[in-house]
């Protein structure tokens, strides 16, 4: 883990509220698998003093280069949006507990991603691609609100679900995952808790793993303000160390939607 001033080398829109960031430095180096995220300071002076986080869509260890995909919903993402080309944020990281993949070869997988949890599925999916056969199913709430289809489709049979129905299938992501289930070997899947739980209990019988988005907030495992209910001796687990990603035994996300 590194603390670092990292250059913008590109922040542009995507999709509806939401955009893509490049940025490059020697804590790319420090990246260990996907999954794992930044911690960003939002401004000098500016009324948030805590960091956010952010989930790294891709990275490069050749060019130093790492990509985020943020929604602009408060004060802090929208200062981000505001920021320039060749100027520089701090960044501390990278944090977290990624997807272990390994020990996967010639499997059936599925990538499941609902909204903000679509960009960390992103390098996985391409690192999947080696040496497994990849579908993956992608949920924003409208056809205004997509990004990254192509990109995935690259490395993966990509189906686009939309709640309104507006593009792609209508409904949500685990409307899909019904007609596919008895075709998975092991899934992936990130997004809002509701959707975890969803797909946790949807495919209890098959082995996964769970990127669950939370806000945090020292994101070093010091405070306890993103705790998750776990199958452990604590009962609980802190997303920000012991995650963000967790097998799909670990931890109970399914109460969520009862």
């Amino acid at each position: 883990m590194l603390q670092q001033d990292l250059s913008i080398v590109s922040n542009k829109v995507i999709a509806k509220d939401t955009y893509e960031m490049v940025l490059e430095g020697d804590l790319v180096q420090q990246i260990k698998r996907p999954g794992q995220f930044i911690h960003i300071k939002i401004g000098e002076g500016f009324s948030h003093m805590l960091r956010r986080p952010f989930s790294i869509a891709d990275y490069s260890l050749e060019t130093n280069q790492l990509v985020i995909i943020y929604k602009v919903i408060g004060e802090g993402s929208k200062w981000l949006s505001k920021q320039s080309d060749q100027s520089f944020i701090n960044v501390l990281g990278p944090l977290g507990n990624g997807f272990e993949i390994d020990h996967l070869a010639n499997q059936n997988v599925l990538v499941v991603g609902g909204g903000v949890g679509v960009p960390p599925l992103y390098a996985l999916t391409k690192q999947l691609s080696q040496r497994n056969d990849v579908k993956a199913v992608l949920g924003y709430q409208s056809s205004d609100s997509v990004f990254y289809e192509e990109k995935f489709n690259k490395y993966a049979n990509t189906t686009v679900a939309t709640n309104d129905g507006s593009y792609g299938e209508e409904g949500f992501v685990t409307d899909v995952i019904n007609q596919m289930q008895n075709q998975v070997d092991y899934y992936f899947a990130c997004g809002p808790l509701i959707m975890l739980g969803a797909i946790q209990l949807q495919l209890r019988d098959t082995q996964g793993l769970l990127s669950v988005e939370e806000r945090m907030g020292c994101g070093v495992g010091a405070c306890f303000a993103c705790v998750c209910e776990a199958d452990n001796e604590k009962g609980y687990v802190k997303i920000c160390q012991d995650g963000p990603v967790f097998h799909s035994n670990e931890v109970t996300l399914y109460e969520s939607i009862s």
